[in-house]
């Protein structure tokens, strides 16, 4: 596409955004929402949580250490557009493969570049995420505004069914994929160094894919856990046909109220006394299956500085976030402990079962490029599992 591609970003309120075109020639729909973190622009774009959404990078410059097929948090990128203040003219990174413009033209998504980024966000903050339409087609305005405002947004809407894997599978068997990457060290040295030795997988658990990301998977592994993936839509009996020491529940994207099925099955995993761990979108169908209720967030929490407070230590957590709704505290039962909420906002981050093996965070202890203040949450996982025989 030409650098001087006109393209444009219309919201339901109205307002539209005009600049210059990247990535795909195309148009979409989508909640436009904000990311606040600096780098990991990758890793936000294949994240299967924001199917439906529409991207707004807070940080100005964007694309200047280009894309890898390393770096990805699934099999492809999954958000509806991506807007961003400067796209970077240079790629300067030795592990880059393509422009971050070639690699979503590739996946037909499209970009818009020489937005008032700061000025679109504060609007998101006061009025609250908006439905939008995205388009690098020559869309005129009054088309495009047209076009946000007839679609229906994501509140009772399953997206989870369009980014979970049809069918199950072991994750990474072979251990190809899951050790941590590291950098070579000493005089000269360049380049990655061959990656630190795993230990015995040697705990059976099951991970629901409501929109998993790999380096979920990769942490499981590295803490030892032999891990079977399997499809959001799966049953409680099914899931325990492959005889898990523990269950754990993914991210994903959209309403957990839109995932009745879901929430039948943990209910019944919750009786069963398996040690069960959720993040994200599995925190939220956790707190439905204990007979809690979710609300929509104004604008979310979208970024990696979001701060957490964790009762049970006095510790204050750093943690990257991506999620729109949450659960609603005062819904739950008395047998459940909120053990950690957001300093920002004091919206729940945490739940624990007073009697069952049972925890959740609304955030992401798996975090890359980070931070990695949560990292001991899936060690913590094992000790559970493990205390349970």
């Amino acid at each position: 596409m030409a650098a001087s591609t006109p393209a444009i970003l219309a919201l339901e309120d109205g307002s539209v955004w005009p600049g210059t075109a990247f990535g795909a020639r195309a148009s979409a729909c989508g909640e436009v929402c904000f990311n606040t973190s600096m780098t990991g622009y990758q890793e936000i774009l294949t994240d299967p949580s924001y199917k439906g959404q529409i991207v707004t990078m807070t940080y100005p410059h964007i694309g200047n250490y280009g894309v890898n097929a390393l770096d990805v948090e699934s099999w492809r990128p999954h958000v509806a557009g991506f807007v961003v203040r400067e796209l970077s003219p240079v790629v300067s990174n030795w592990r880059a493969e393509k422009t971050l413009g070639a690699w979503l033209e590739e996946h037909g998504i499209p970009g818009l570049a020489g937005v008032d980024t700061r000025a679109l966000t504060k609007k998101l903050r006061v009025h609250g995420v908006l439905n939008g339409f995205i388009s690098t087609e020559g869309v005129s305005a009054e088309e495009a505004v047209a076009r946000a405002r007839a679609w229906p947004g994501l509140l009772g809407v399953d997206y989870v069914r369009e980014v979970t894997h049809r069918e199950a599978f072991a994750w990474d068997p072979e251990d190809r994929f899951s050790g941590s990457f590291r950098l070579a060290s000493g005089t000269g040295a360049t380049g990655p160094a061959a990656p630190a030795p795993l230990p015995p997988a040697d705990i059976p658990i099951v991970a629901y894919d409501f929109g998993i990301k790999y380096n979920i998977l990769r942490r499981l592994r590295q803490h030892g856990f032999r891990v079977q993936v399997v499809p959001a839509h799966t049953p409680a009996e099914e899931a325990l046909r492959h005889r898990p020491a523990g269950i754990f529940l993914s991210n994903g994207p959209g309403d957990p109220a839109a995932l009745p099925y879901a929430v039948r099955a943990v209910a019944d995993l919750l009786r069963t006394g398996i040690p069960i761990f959720g993040i994200c979108l599995g925190h939220q169908i956790l707190g439905l299956a204990l007979g809690g209720r979710t609300f929509k967030l104004k604008f979310g929490h979208r970024g990696a500085n979001q701060p957490v407070k964790d009762f049970e230590t006095g510790r204050v957590e750093i943690t990257s976030q991506n999620h729109g709704f949450a659960v609603d505290a005062a819904s739950l039962p008395a047998e459940v402990t909120v053990n950690r909420i957001n300093l920002n906002d004091q919206t729940v981050e945490g739940l624990r079962h007073k009697s069952r093996p049972m925890f959740c965070v609304q955030y992401h202890p798996e975090a890359s490029p980070g931070p990695h203040d949560s990292t001991p949450l899936f060690a913590e996982f094992r000790r559970l599992v493990e205390a349970r025989g």
